[in-house]
């Protein structure tokens, strides 16, 4: 059964709308639906010198994308958009793309949403508090918890903690967080990714773990106990580790995810590993999301060198991720 994938256009003067146009330009066993100024894109496809036949938005049509055309559900920008020149006033478009995608997943309207990269500091300065998607999917869909991980084909590494100042991260990390962080990372490694007894390698938030309590006490205090209640129930968690240490092959070659305690602590090693390659997944929605692993790049937008490799590889875990989930659902009737 074929699906729909709404792609919002992400920050419009960035290289969301370049990468939808070239992406475009391929098959697609499901139908891709861009969210947003149908002008954009053409100027787009025009400045790339690309072919691209635009099809309006209509419900009653599911049909798979074909090379070439571009399904698309009509918001219109504030501004015209310049590549490589922010405003402030383009910022609640970019707000509304999402909105709407979102929106359009809760209804059943699109199976998944996908999602180019956003600039959270013009919108920001447009005067709309936004700290990131995920944050934003989780207060529009009211799920009680969520979950960051970024994956790529060799290694899975989630947060408890996401955008925050990293002087307020151990504040944020309790015990009642961290359940409910492992809990969902558990229900979905299961479910999502099929994985019936996972193993999760756990980081300490101190350096070596908190030695003993000598370089902070948050892993004797939050970490341990929490890891000692879900290791008694039979769950396979090994930790908590140096970060400095966990990041080699003994550890990784086995174990399916990595529960990272801070944006900053996991990213940069699977960034390294395999940047332009992964695929942001938040967990715990109620609703399919997947995310590029890279940001606008304002420096290179518009010069028609961006690179579509981690938004292909979103659309394919978004696709594959939803008719996952009609799988499960089906197996539950």
């Amino acid at each position: 059964m074929i699906k729909r994938i709404a792609i919002t256009s992400g920050e419009p003067a960035g290289i969301g709308p370049e990468l939808i146009v070239k992406i475009s330009q391929h098959h697609y066993s499901d139908q891709l639906i861009a969210i947003g100024d149908p002008e954009l894109f053409k100027s787009t496809a025009a400045t790339l010198n690309l072919p691209l036949d635009i099809i309006l938005y209509d419900q009653s049509v599911n049909q798979a994308s074909r090379a070439g055309q571009l399904y698309v559900k009509p918001i219109k920008l504030n501004r015209s958009a310049q590549p490589g020149q922010l405003d402030t006033r383009n910022a609640s478009y970019v707000i509304a793309t999402l909105q709407h995608a979102c929106n359009g997943c809760l209804q059943g309207n699109y199976a998944a949403m996908v999602t180019p990269p956003v600039h959270k500091g013009i919108i920001n300065e447009a005067g709309i508090p936004f700290s990131g998607h995920t944050e934003f999917l989780q207060q529009q869909t009211q799920a009680s918890e969520v979950v960051m991980m970024l994956a790529t084909e060799e290694l899975r590494v989630a947060l408890v903690t996401t955008h925050l100042p990293l002087q307020d991260v151990s504040r944020a990390i309790t015990r009642q967080k961290l359940r409910n962080i492992l809990n969902i990372l558990l229900t979905d490694l299961r479910s999502v990714f099929g994985i019936p007894q996972p193993k999760i390698l756990i980081c300490g938030l101190n350096p070596h773990a908190g030695e003993d309590g000598h370089m902070g006490r948050e892993e004797i205090d939050i970490i341990n106990p929490v890891l000692e209640e879900f290791t008694k129930q039979g769950i396979d968690l090994i930790g908590p580790l140096p970060a400095d240490t966990l990041f080699t092959d003994k550890y990784l070659r086995d174990c399916d995810a990595v529960l990272a305690m801070y944006h900053d602590q996991g990213l940069p090693v699977l960034k390294y590993s395999g940047f332009g390659k992964a695929v942001n997944i938040t967990l715990g929605l109620p609703i399919i999301r997947t995310s590029v692993d890279h940001g606008t790049a304002i420096n290179i937008a518009g010069q028609g060198t961006a690179d579509t490799g981690s938004l292909a590889i979103a659309i394919q875990y978004a696709s594959k991720l939803a008719h996952q989930r009609q799988r499960n659902t089906k197996g539950q009737d």
